[in-house]
């Protein structure tokens, strides 16, 4: 596990100075603290921080091949490197480590830049083929590890995160307005757009060639190629055991401490159940919890734990909140507002203290149909053909002044939130018309008319669209879930796994996220994954045998926080500081009154505005540290 990052020149003879590669570098040094490792030739600068997890004595890093005309940097972690080293030796390639990242290099050598269709794992890579003059980088089919990049005149510049290419003076800090509306309705900036304007997130399951001053991009691989089949209940559930159980036995390679993320919902549970099966000793596990009405996921991870008789961790947080908003925002080179980022960082600091790389449940509910709003979208379509629209508008209305509750699932919560949906969200986005931050009509009252005017060429709602069309299959659900591959797993759930783990200097691994999983799961209609209002229902009927039947029948969990709780008292002073009148108005963005307005009704009780009013805390903060 590391951070790359480095400079490649257009005119492939121009020197590189060794000292921008190394600054560029340590700006990721949370990502790698234990080594640093570059190689500068003429065209071409390549540097890396390194967490050690395969081969700790030399798997050191830049590769370069037998004749040093190739160097690789790679970040994450290959799972099926054995398989390929046996094969690449007996091709005649030589290798000077275990590491599993050297397999890149030598398949490079064989295989051309296909050989990120043979390579699975969580990946992203940089390559300099000196011979040929060309750049090769590529990164993993989920997008478990991300990949910046910028294209300047002269140059390429590309880094693990986005703060390395920032360093450089030619990578511009011009915003792209229509990725700042794209983060005002969801909450994140969805790829390949950055808030940056000149800088570029190379896709999941993409590659990219730099050659002659002219940048290519490819996908090599695509889910929706997957042909759906007929299957029995059982051949399912026996395939997906099967498939799932390989992915965790094949991610618990390593050569340093390993654990896993414990919530107690079916997909961790599962990950944790079956590293237990495989290990020989007891398996190290870690929950969070926080002292809240419905937050406290503690006794359900407990449970787990003791089934399977784990090394079990706990904590029960309550954290110094302005220093923790701090911390965590500025792991972000770009606004990020999905608030399960906390708890994220908070569960990796306890379980690093412990182990250095650890297993999640991460991609079990976008691949089986885990989330609550793949069953709003199908209630919200029968409700649709039996209510005209305006009395859709009168429902909202009326939800919209019903008392909030301060329970994380509270009933009157989700009612709200569906009838808003109903009336507002565009139908043709399906189940993100209730995963979005702000709808159009607030958008009205909100922005301002500069960023209007701004706007008015810009489809925020186009990506979804597309990801549901691209899908190519009448299956509703199956059209979902693809969509939610392609942008709220990588753009949001991994996009947060990453950095807030990596800040703690800890790897994190998502066995839902192999290739033959992913696959399989494609390869299923979805009435296997939703039957009845039973989500995940092809999944559980797998871990039948595994887990307690309490676990089963519980719904995906993941991290959560209390934070429209936060908001009305230890964030509060924050909040005001950050979106006061003078602020807003200074920026122009927003109109000063309307935002004022929704804090004095979060802060009374009166409204529930903790979404919209903590991404706006993150986008002042963030424009504070890399605009002012």
């Amino acid at each position: 596990m590391s951070g790359i990052a480095g400079i490649v020149e257009r005119d492939p003879d121009r020197p590189v100075d060794p000292t921008q590669v190394n600054r560029m570098v340590e700006t990721l040094r949370h990502r790698g603290p234990d080594q640093h490792g570059q190689l500068v030739r003429p065209g071409v600068g390549l540097g890396m921080r390194r967490l050690p997890i395969i081969d700790l004595r030399n798997g050191q890093q830049p590769f370069s091949s037998e004749d040093g005309s190739t160097h690789l940097v790679a970040n994450g972690e290959i799972y099926n490197h054995a398989e390929l080293r046996r094969e690449l030796v007996g091709r005649g390639h030589r290798f000077r480590s275990r590491s599993d990242v050297e397999v890149i290099l030598h398949g490079y050598e064989a295989f051309g830049v296909d050989v990120v269709t043979r390579l699975r794992g969580m990946f992203a890579f940089a390559l300099w083929d000196a011979n040929n003059r060309r750049f090769f980088a590529g990164r993993d089919r989920a997008g478990e590890k991300p990949l910046f990049y910028a294209q300047t005149p002269q140059r390429l510049l590309f880094g693990s995160e986005m703060k390395a290419l920032l360093l450089r003076p030619e990578a511009s800090r011009e915003m792209d307005f229509e990725a700042l509306d794209q983060f005002l309705t969801y909450g994140y900036v969805l790829n390949p757009r950055t808030i940056f304007a000149d800088v570029r997130s190379l896709p999941p399951a993409h590659y990219l060639l730099y050659e002659r001053g002219s940048v290519k991009i490819e996908r090599y691989w695509d889910p929706a190629s997957v042909p759906v089949r007929s299957w029995s209940d059982d051949e399912a559930a026996s395939a997906l055991r099967e498939s799932l159980s390989r992915a965790v036995a094949a991610q618990m390679m390593s050569d340093v401490p390993l654990g896993a993320f414990m919530g107690g919902d079916v997909d961790s549970s599962a990950v944790v159940g079956l590293m237990a099966t495989a290990a020989e000793q007891p398996v190290a596990t870690f929950s969070l919890g926080f002292d809240a009405a419905g937050y406290d996921e503690l006794p359900q991870g407990r449970a787990v734990a003791s089934h399977f008789g784990t090394d079990h961790r706990e904590a029960v947080v309550d954290p110094d909140l302005p220093t923790l908003f701090e911390r965590v925002a500025a792991h972000f080179d770009q606004p990020f507002a999905d608030a399960s980022s906390f708890p994220i960082f908070l569960v990796s600091q306890i379980a690093r203290q412990h182990v250095t790389t650890a297993l999640s449940g991460s991609g079990g509910a976008a691949l089986f149909g885990g989330y609550r709003t793949y069953r709003t979208e199908a209630l919200a379509r029968r409700v649709s053909k039996l209510a005209p629209d305006a009395a859709l508008r009168l429902l909202s209305a009326a939800t919209a002044l019903l008392p909030h509750s301060e329970k994380k699932r509270g009933v009157i919560n989700r009612l709200r939130r569906f009838a808003r949906g109903l009336a507002t969200g565009p139908e043709n986005i399906a189940h993100y018309r209730w995963m979005t931050v702000l709808d159009v009509p607030e958008k009205r009252r909100i922005y301002t008319p500069a960023l209007r005017r701004a706007l008015v060429d810009s489809d925020v709602y186009a990506p979804i669209r597309r990801h549901l069309q691209g899908a190519h299959t009448d299956d509703l659900l199956n059209r979902q879930l693809y969509a939610d591959l392609m942008v709220f797993l990588s753009d949001d759930l991994l996009a947060a796994v990453d950095r807030l783990s990596m800040a703690t200097s800890l790897e994190t691994r998502a066995p839902f996220l192999d290739v033959d999983v992913m696959e399989l799961a494609f390869s299923m209609p979805g009435s296997l994954k939703i039957r009845n209002g039973d989500r995940q229902h092809v999944l559980k009927l797998a871990l039948r045998p595994l887990l307690p039947e309490s676990t089963l029948r519980r719904p995906t969990a993941g991290f959560f926080m209390p934070t429209r709780t936060w908001l009305r008292q230890q964030w509060a002073p924050t909040m005001q500081d950050l979106l006061g009148p003078d602020q807003v108005r200074r920026r122009g963005w927003f109109e000063p009154g309307e935002v004022t307005r929704r804090i004095d009704e979060h802060l009374a009780g009166r409204r529930d505005h903790a979404r919209l009013l903590f991404g706006l805390m993150v986008l002042e903060r963030w424009s504070q540290a890399f605009l002012d």
